[in-house]
């Protein structure tokens, strides 16, 4: 039963050794990045008093 589960997820049961950050870790950090500049940049926009 657990080798059927196995073949049905798609995955082997071996972890593959971590060998840096992958591309995927990257483009995740850069969004964020991203995401938390421009909501600095609007909630300073709304309320700057001009």
């Amino acid at each position: 039963m657990p080798a059927l589960i196995l073949v049905a997820s798609g995955h082997d049961g071996v972890v593959a050794p971590r060998s840096g950050f992958a591309l995927s870790d990257v483009a995740l950090f850069v969004m964020a990045a991203a995401g938390v500049w421009l909501v600095r940049r609007a909630l300073r926009k709304r309320f700057r008093k001009d």
